[in-house]
């Protein structure tokens, strides 16, 4: 075992807290950093089910990649969702970490996984580190191992990540070829202009909306890949157990890691609107 605060230094070093926007709220969020550690949970979300599975596993430490709270709070008594959250951790000697932006800007990172999930080659990032570094930065921009149509890559794409209710919706024609592709784990469409500038093929994100998906449409493309938010970034927990294991190795220390397969979507129920009309057929997998 190892001490708590030696494992938050360790996953610091692998994703600095200093590369978070400035609105997210990244690091410790309960835990006694003397506190040995021995199993560490590693998840997207921070929620009821998960914490079920760190009490049940006895877990010491679940690392998520969402912030349990994004806003100040004044308490956290045990009569709200997250106040309830946060006595059971502490109740069941649970410590909470969290890595989010600054694991999206990472290398490796939240975006390095997902593009060599997809199979990606010689990426870059889509959005440079301010700090000059030129494998830090959002999303990644990289080539296919070889070119293929929208269709197939779609369904590449749908193989590649864990299955959801929603599944994978795709914007642009069937048969044009995608030879470069770019990425951006979890919301992705406030990058839809830096992604355009790239010139690439394909770009797979999560959380697209109508507008700006419409007006990148428009606009000549690309085509555009939306997968669920979650799923997105899902390939990225067993590089980061893989990489904190590394890294306590290098210092003498060993935990135990586990990646959750609970899955934490939002979305449940998925049924298309109209299954008659050959316009529709033609477009839409089953």
């Amino acid at each position: 075992m190892v001490r708590l605060a030696a494992v938050v230094a360790a996953l610091e070093r692998l994703y600095p807290p200093e590369l978070a926007e400035s609105w997210d709220a990244v690091g410790l969020v309960c835990g006694d950093p003397d506190a040995q550690v021995r199993r560490v949970l590693f998840a997207v979300d921070p929620v009821a089910a998960v914490v079920d599975e760190a009490l049940e596993w006895r877990a010491d430490l679940v690392v998520t990649h969402h912030p349990l709270f994004l806003r100040p709070v004044h308490g956290v008594p045990a009569t709200t969702p997250k106040g309830r959250l946060v006595h059971r951790l502490i109740t069941g000697g649970v410590a909470l970490h969290t890595a989010h932006t600054n694991a999206d800007r990472a290398a490796p990172g939240v975006n390095d996984a997902l593009a060599a999930a997809l199979g990606l080659h010689d990426t870059r990032p889509l959005v440079p580190a301010d700090d000059g570094d030129p494998v830090r930065g959002l999303g990644r921009v990289g080539r296919m191992p070889r070119p293929e149509p929208l269709a197939a890559f779609v369904r590449r794409v749908a193989a590649a990540l864990p299955a959801t209710a929603a599944g994978v919706r795709a914007m642009g024609d069937p048969d044009a070829v995608v030879a470069t592709v770019a990425v951006c784990g979890g919301a992705g469409d406030s990058l839809l202009g830096a992604v355009r500038a790239t010139g690439v093929d394909a770009y797979v994100t999560a959380d697209l909306r109508h507008h700006p998906s419409s007006e990148a449409g428009e606009a000549g493309g690309p085509a555009l890949v939306d997968v669920a938010h979650w799923a997105s970034e899902w390939p990225w927990l067993p590089d980061a157990a893989a990489l904190l294991t590394a890294e306590l190795s290098g210092a003498g220390a060993t935990v135990e890691t586990r990646v959750s397969t609970t899955p934490t979507d939002p979305w449940t129920l998925h049924r298309i609107a109209r299954e008659s009309g050959a316009d529709e057929g033609a477009h839409a997998e089953r």
